[in-house]
């Protein structure tokens, strides 16, 4: 039995991930994959994703440059979400953050906060819309 028979994929086939940085455990981002996208990721050592806005798999930074090098992936004990250990190029954010979760609620929920200072802005990156 492969490891792909004991993930469970919900009813669009997808699952998620959570990716982390392996050097220092930050959560980086969340995105779903479906099986293609797990299998590309194995066998290329990068990170893929499935788009559910555009419906196709995805590269991580292959139009921003800023890549996931693979680590280690691993699954949980339900086996329905993954967690994938990576070493970041750049921003993980599409926004330009290092990670997606740069922003914290403040005591008792009335606003919040952005953590950690932008790398990057999305024109720098992407170049201007």
């Amino acid at each position: 039995m492969s490891f792909y028979d004991r993930l469970k994929f919900n009813s669009d086939g997808l699952i998620p991930a959570i990716i982390q940085d392996a050097a220092n455990g930050r959560v980086l981002m969340m995105a779903w994959m479906n099986r293609a996208s797990l299998e590309k990721t194995v066998e290329t050592g990068k990170t893929w994703f499935w788009s559910r806005s555009r419906q196709k798999y995805w590269m991580k930074g292959e139009s921003s440059g800023h890549t996931q090098a693979v680590k280690d992936i691993a699954f949980d004990c339900d086996g329905d979400t993954l967690l994938i250990q990576v070493e970041q190029a750049g921003a993980a954010c599409h926004e330009g953050y290092r990670s997606c979760f740069f922003r914290s609620v403040e005591t008792a929920g009335a606003g919040w906060k952005t953590t950690e200072a932008q790398l990057e802005t999305p024109e720098q990156i992407y170049g201007k819309k």
